[in-house]
């Protein structure tokens, strides 16, 4: 059972990155999948989240309008669009899988915006 988040890199500000959250072991449809980031010497914080049917987002006020959560439940992955990156957008983010009773978080990945 594994959670992978990847797609992070360097990018200049007001690029764009797409970070993927795959799983493999289980299904991803079952959870509720949230992206969350943690910048040096700050704590992890909420960034966006997606229902496990999909209807249901909620994103940080600081990353409306910009970011996009979205799944693809047939590949079993849950993808999150970043535009218009800014310098305080650089963080590690991770993905988290949760349910009731059991609940995943995959390694990070860099996201590292350039002013």
């Amino acid at each position: 059972v594994q959670l992978q988040a990847s797609g992070g890199g360097l990018v200049q500000a007001g690029g764009s990155l797409r970070l993927s959250c795959a799983a493999s072991g289980f299904a991803l449809e079952n959870y509720l999948i949230g992206w969350y980031r943690q910048a040096p010497g700050k704590e992890r914080e909420g960034v966006s989240c997606i229902s496990s049917s999909g209807h249901s987002l909620d994103y940080a006020d600081s990353v409306k309008g910009r970011f996009t959560i979205s799944r693809d439940n047939t590949k079993n992955i849950v993808y999150l669009q970043m535009n218009s990156l800014k310098p305080e957008d650089t963080a590690v983010y991770y993905c988290n899988a949760e349910r009731i009773g059991d609940g995943y978080w995959g390694q990070g990945t860099q996201v590292t915006v350039s002013s």
